[in-house]
C-alpha cells in the first residue's frame, strides 16, 4: 500500500511540474514583453502591473522558468485593460510574485 502512496505522489509532481495554469487572454497576444531597463523611449506609460503564481506546492518547488513564464503571461494579459501593448518587468520574480510597467509603444 505504501508503495502505491509513493507512487502516487510521484506521479502527481511530474502532472504538476509540466502543467501551465495561466492561459493568454483575448487580445494578450498582441502584448509584447521587452528585458527589464530603461523605459522604452517614445512610449505612454500606462500603468503597473503586479501579478502572481504558485511558486511552490506544498513541499514542492516549481521550475523558475514555467513561474517566470506565467507571470509574463499574467502581465500579458492585463495589457489590453489598460491600452497597453508592451510590458517591462519591474523586479525579478520572487516568491511567484512579480511587478511590471505597461506601456503603449505603437
Amino acid at each position: 500500500m505504501r508503495a502505491v502512496l509513493v507512487s502516487a505522489a510521484v506521479l502527481a509532481v511530474a502532472l504538476v511540474s509540466g502543467c501551465t495554469w495561466v492561459h493568454m487572454a483575448q487580445g494578450a497576444s498582441a502584448v509584447r514583453v521587452i528585458p527589464a531597463g530603461a523605459a522604452p523611449s517614445g512610449c505612454e506609460m500606462r500603468g503597473e502591473v503586479a501579478v502572481s503564481v504558485k511558486g511552490k506546492i506544498g513541499f514542492y518547488e516549481r521550475n523558475p522558468l514555467r513561474v517566470r513564464e506565467e507571470l509574463e503571461t499574467l502581465a500579458r494579459n492585463e495589457g489590453p485593460g489598460l491600452q497597453a501593448d508592451t510590458v517591462q518587468p519591474l523586479t525579478e520574480p520572487r516568491e511567484g510574485e512579480q511587478r511590471f510597467a505597461a506601456y503603449r509603444c505603437r
